[in-house]
């Protein structure tokens, strides 16, 4: 309504102006004198306007038709195209200014508008590849995802413009959720040009998610053979996927072969703590437990975890705890210093009973760095030193205010996992998991979780305390990551009485 009223607008006041320049030329003196084979013609100041534009009308005429003569001689003498190439100059000329129109809508973000001057070069330009690809492009943007999947299916039937035709419509298929057809699409897309970078990695991706682990890592291999991935990528992501593959062996079944893979997996990646884990425990089931301390220890000695402790210590299961504390100082002494070498001894020597040992090994940890698991720790400390009931809850309420410690987080979305994976289970990206510790908000109220040791000692001295003389054990820490996990400290108390 506003647009129509502005040219309104326009119109009256460009007539406006045109009557004006009518009448200041009528009035004006003078004008031109033109002799003509002994004429003479006196023309007006508005006759000489009018005189020269029809004369620029008839030298444009003339133009014309001197064309058209040239192309009427050239067809006489052979040139059988000369006439419809004259004929369709100008509809060319008209097609490639909607084209170039449309992309310009097109890379601004105006879907329709590009839709429209797509479809107008499609009628002035026989080039159906470009139109047919603008014209999908801009049915997409606008939302029209029948008319897009129509056009590239028109791209699929001609080989120059399959590739994009199948790689268009297995967008839209992602889109959609349908990952089963996009898988097919994104093998056949990857086919026809294995040096896309981005199709070789939503390939990838989807083979991931759908645990094709052989298939991913012939893409990979592909990939690094293009050379479109560093070695090291390469090395580290065949590992995830060589170690996801034997995970499959072992669920089917096959010992022999999943023995193999692990320690194949291992062998690609040795700091990668699940392989190393998997490695060590297909050493173990072969009676090879020299090898498998071997391998632990080197994993650890790059990147300490509890994994890796839990199987080192199932090397020799049915040890003492002083056996035991003994064994594990050929793993401890590799980074004596690391935050998870100190929980680890202290763990040890709470196994064995002695307590000023595991304060002495956990150190300042609990003021340096607290986690839930060394402030529980703590308190299995000085339960076992016979602390009061006060002492320890105050202690197992705190370790609701610390952070939990490292943990398997998605690098990409920041999703937590309970357990490592290929695939990060929230926004599936592949190889994106890492052992760290995760943000944590601050309370803004000293009235919140912060308080709980303090009102903990207060009801528990109201109340009294029995059982200080007992000794902490292993469901002692459980139970305090249960509180963690849970919420609920008076649960958890209840627990720690018994």
């Amino acid at each position: 309504m506003l647009w129509s009223l502005i040219k309104i607008i326009l119109f009256v006041a460009v007539v406006a102006a045109l009557a004006w320049g009518a009448g200041y030329l009528l009035e004006a003196q003078g004008g031109v004198q033109v002799t003509l084979m002994g004429t003479e013609y006196s023309f007006g100041p508005l006759q000489s306007v009018i005189a020269v534009a029809l004369l620029l009308i008839a030298v444009w005429l003339f133009l014309k038709v001197l064309s058209l003569l040239l192309a009427t001689w050239k067809f006489l003498n052979g040139d059988d195209t000369a006439l419809s190439r004259y004929f369709d100059r100008n509809r060319e000329r008209k097609g490639f200014d909607a084209l170039s129109e449309g992309l310009m809508a097109l890379a601004s973000g105006e879907g329709k508008l590009a839709l429209a001057k797509a479809h107008k070069a499609g009628r002035y330009l026989n080039k159906p590849d470009v139109t047919n690809l603008l014209t999908a492009q801009a049915a997409e943007m606008a939302g029209d995802q029948r008319q897009a999947e129509e056009t590239y299916r028109k791209l699929v039937e001609k080989e120059q413009t399959r590739f994009v035709g199948v790689r268009g419509i297995m967008k839209q298929k992602l889109a959609q959720g349908d990952t089963e057809t996009a898988l097919k699409l994104a093998e056949k897309a990857f086919a026809l040009k294995p040096r896309h970078v981005e199709t070789g990695d939503t390939l990838l991706q989807l083979q991931a998610e759908k645990e094709d682990w052989a298939g991913a890592r012939k893409t990979l291999s592909a990939k690094l053979k293009n050379g479109h991935l560093p070695r090291d990528v390469h090395k580290r992501r065949d590992a995830v996927l060589a170690l996801s593959q034997a995970r499959d062996v072992i669920a089917e079944g096959k010992s022999i072969e999943a023995r193999e893979a692990a320690i194949e997996a291992n062998r690609l990646s040795p700091d990668l703590v699940p392989a190393a884990v998997m490695a060590a425990r297909a050493y173990i089931e072969q009676g090879k437990s020299r090898y498998a301390a071997r391998l632990l220890t080197k994993a650890w000695s790059v990147h300490p975890h509890p994994d890796l402790a839990a199987a080192f210590a199932e090397i020799q299961p049915d040890e003492k705890p002083a056996q035991r504390i003994k064994r594990f100082q050929s793993l401890t002494k590799a980074k004596p210093d690391h935050p998870e070498t100190k929980m680890l001894k202290a763990e040890l020597h709470i196994a064995d009973e002695d307590f000023p040992a595991a304060r002495r090994a956990l150190g300042n940890l609990v003021e340096t760095d607290p986690t839930a698991r060394s402030v529980t720790l703590m308190a299995a400390i000085e339960r076992g030193e016979g602390a009061s009931d006060t002492v320890v809850k105050g202690w197992l309420a705190r370790a609701l205010t610390v952070p939990r410690g490292p943990q398997w987080i998605c690098d990409n979305c920041q999703h937590i996992h309970a357990e490592w994976k290929p695939v990060c289970e929230n926004c599936h990206s592949f190889d994106t998991l890492a052992w760290k510790t995760p943000p944590m908000s601050e309370v803004a109220m000293p009235g919140g979780v912060q308080m709980l040791p303090l009102i903990v000692g207060a009801v528990e001295d109201k109340s009294g305390a029995d059982g200080a003389d007992k000794v902490a054990t292993r469901a002692d820490i459980e139970d305090a990551q249960l509180v963690e996990d849970e919420g609920d400290g008076e649960k958890k108390e209840e627990k720690a009485e018994k």
